[in-house]
Formats: C-alpha cells, sequence, structure tokens
C-alpha cells in the first residue's frame, strides 16, 4: 500500500544540505536533488520542501533517517490510506523530535494509554494536565517551528515517487 506526505526542511547549515539529500534518496531509492532557498527566520540556513509518494512507513524511516542532526529542524507529514493512519513527525535542536499519529482530517489522534498516562502524572502532581496535553498536541514544537514554517510560504514544491 502507497501514501504520499510532505518533507518540510525548515533550517539546515549550508554544509548539512547535500547529507539531507543524501539520507532522503536513501530512504525513497533514488537520487534526490532538493531546491534549497535561504530561511530568513535563521540567517545562514536553508530550507526546502519535498513532496513524496511511497510505502506506507515511508514518513518514519525518513523521520529516522534526518533525526541525528542536531542542528536540522524538519517536519515529515504522511497521509493516511487504506492500511494505516497518517503521521507528523516534528524536530527541532532543542526539542528533539514529535511523533503523532493523524485522522484523515489531519487531527492529531492521542492514543487512550498516552491520554491516561498524563492524567495520572497530573493527578499524582507530578506535572500540570494542560501541559502533558500540549505536549502530546505537540504544542512546544508547533510554537518552534511557526517562525520557520511562515518563512517558507511561497517556496517551491516537488514531487518525488518512491521506487519500488
Amino acid at each position: 500500500m502507497t501514501t504520499r506526505g510532505v518533507l518540510y526542511v525548515h533550517s539546515a547549515p549550508r554544509a548539512l544540505c547535500p547529507h539531507v539529500e543524501w539520507a532522503v534518496g536513501g530512504v525513497l531509492g533514488t537520487r534526490v536533488t532538493l531546491d534549497w532557498i535561504r530561511q530568513p527566520a535563521s540567517p545562514g540556513t536553508w530550507r526546502s520542501e519535498l513532496s513524496w509518494q511511497g510505502q506506507v512507513g515511508t514518513a518514519s524511516r525518513l523521520a529516522s533517517a534526518l533525526r541525528g542532526w542536531h542542528l536540522l529542524r524538519f517536519e515529515v507529514t504522511a497521509e493516511p490510506c487504506a492500511t494505516a493512519e497518517g503521521e507528523r513527525y516534528s524536530s527541532t535542536p532543542d526539542l528533539g523530535i514529535f511523533h503523532a499519529v493523524t485522522g484523515i482530517h489531519g487531527d492529531i489522534l492521542i492514543p487512550e494509554d498516552r491520554l491516561r498516562a498524563a492524567l495520572s502524572r497530573a493527578g499524582r502532581g507530578e506535572t500540570d494536565l494542560q501541559a502533558e496535553v500540549e505536549k502530546l498536541l505537540g504544542k512546544p514544537w508547533d510554537d518552534e517551528l511557526e517562525p520557520f514554517r511562515h518563512a517558507g510560504e511561497g517556496a517551491p514544491v516537488r514531487w518525488l515517487h518512491q521506487v519500488v
């Protein structure tokens, strides 16, 4: 089964850009050349977007391939399909990686056990329930990435299909 999604590289140092292309190409099974543009939200960094189509699990493999570079900010999305829910991965140097399952309308779906754990921690006074729910929804990542998202409006998007 195939799905499609988008890789948003929100900011990468210039020296890291070819490594990102190599890693993405390794996951997709084809040579990748991204159209890099300057990222005004972080001078000295570059951004790019790539629409992809591939097997279910491609978003996870892309996020795993990119997560090791500390100076990289990125997001990977995958649309839901007949055999799998959608996914969203967000990564920032300060927060690390966030993963969420998404429904057909893009809403984040929080598993019951994660909600129960958040309620339990809040009930024991270990944390604030609102802060726990915000983390489950990825709010800290959204807050950090939002300036980088707006800086990329109007950026070119290319489609690339995974070689199967």
